[in-house]
């Protein structure tokens, strides 16, 4: 039998209109056919889907190589980056 995958965790951070907008979505429609069977099952997939369209936009369609836990920043956006992001809607 296989050896079921590692699951990493890590957290992201939305605003409260954001959250709320996620689980109203997994709630209205995240039906059977929609194959997720939770709020993380359907942030999960999101996810995913957009990191294969940035791999097709950027990479070639291929995977990149893998970055490991804790190579990253860590923590909220400060308060200009979220200012920054939201001029560009």
């Amino acid at each position: 039998m296989p050896r079921p995958k590692k699951i990493a965790a890590f957290t992201p951070y939305y605003t409260e209109e954001q959250a709320e907008q996620v689980r109203a979505a997994f709630l209205e429609a995240g039906k059977p056919e929609e194959g997720d069977t939770s709020v993380s099952d359907f942030i999960v997939r999101a996810s995913m889907r957009e990191v294969k369209r940035l791999q097709r936009k950027y990479n070639g369609g291929k995977p990149w190589p893998p970055v490991k836990a804790g190579e990253l920043r860590r923590g909220q956006r400060t308060m200009d980056e979220i200012r920054h992001r939201d001029e560009g809607k």
